[in-house]
């Protein structure tokens, strides 16, 4: 018997030596959840351990994540129900919650990368990530509001801009309006593969942005599909993408590894806050060990192809110093 794999696992020191895949604080991106108000900070009861911050602690809270090496900022608001409109116009209204939180963000910390959400649902009494007539989400007429969303978020220092709606057209829109009005330099991270999920629940109770009638299932995709992934991303790196996202990630680690493997583009995963909430659940109950399964399940995104991973778990593995090397 020549081959005997058991000899390149005898030792930590060789375990370590052949490790194909490895996961560093440069692989994460912390989304973070954003209200109006001073001196606020509020857990997401659905979430243990996030929470929703004020710009004052918002800002306490990214300093803190910068000194563990953590630089990358997904930021998400939580819109008072008054503020919002069929035409989610507060989403671009300048003086905003949330073009105030981007500014302020850049401003005190140049070198955090923030990266922004554009979709209509935070901001819309609908609920929705497109407008509403009759029941039915019209695409083209919604590209209209995402293009001055993301204008608005260029102007306000974003970094990356991320298209979360899942509308036709929409980064071709965007990547074109973007250009033409000198923000050339502002890349789009497109939510390419996002699915009709089961899983974002504690997120929407964090945003109170659930849709008020009916479901996101005309844009967002079937779980049960595989070659519609390929159709989105070539469609998205045609129209100027300039890294695709797949969303939810555990349950979709082999169209992680589809687009990996079929397109040069940067691939992101998102962790989202069900897959978060259910882990948090079982480790709190005593049924998972905490540090193993939430290194494995992080580095079962970078094994799929992922370059970055969306999670709320990245924080932690950080503070708790569980990245090694």
């Amino acid at each position: 018997m020549l081959q005997r794999p058991r000899r390149n696992r005898k030792s930590a020191v060789i375990r370590d030596m052949i490790q194909e895949n490895h996961l560093s604080a440069a692989n994460l991106i912390f989304p973070l959840f954003i209200v109006e108000g001073q001196q606020q900070k509020t857990e997401v009861s659905s979430m243990p351990g996030i929470y929703r911050y004020s710009i004052d602690n918002l800002l306490r809270e990214v300093e803190s994540c910068l000194k563990l090496g953590l630089k990358a900022f997904d930021l998400f608001p939580n819109i008072e129900e008054s503020l919002k409109d069929k035409y989610a116009t507060i989403s671009y209204k300048k003086d905003s919650l949330y073009l105030r939180a981007i500014e302020e963000v850049k401003k005190n910390f140049p070198e955090a990368c923030v990266v922004t959400d554009v979709a209509m649902d935070p901001y819309s009494s609908d609920g929705h990530d497109g407008i509403v007539e009759n029941g039915v989400i019209l695409n083209d007429e919604t590209l209209e509001v995402l293009g001055k969303m993301s204008l608005a978020h260029a102007e306000a220092g974003a970094d990356i801009i991320a298209p979360s709606d899942m509308m036709d057209g929409r980064i071709g829109y965007i990547r074109e309006l973007l250009d033409s009005h000198g923000f050339k330099h502002v890349s789009l991270m497109s939510y390419t593969a996002k699915y009709a999920s089961a899983f974002y629940g504690p997120f929407r109770d964090a945003l109170n942005s659930a849709p008020k009638a009916g479901d996101k299932k005309t844009y967002q995709m079937n779980p049960a599909n595989t070659k519609e992934a390929l159709i989105e991303a070539q469609l998205d790196m045609e129209e100027g993408a300039d890294f695709l996202m797949v969303k939810p990630g555990l349950p979709y680690l082999d169209i992680i590894k589809l687009l990996h493997d079929n397109f040069d583009l940067p691939i992101a995963a998102y962790n989202v806050s069900g897959e978060y909430a259910m882990l948090k659940a079982a480790i709190q109950n005593g049924w998972l060990h905490e540090e193993r399964a939430i290194m494995e399940t992080l580095m079962s995104f970078r094994r799929a192809g992922a370059t970055s991973i969306l999670t709320y778990h990245a924080k932690e593995v950080l503070e708790k110093g569980w990245l090694k090397g």
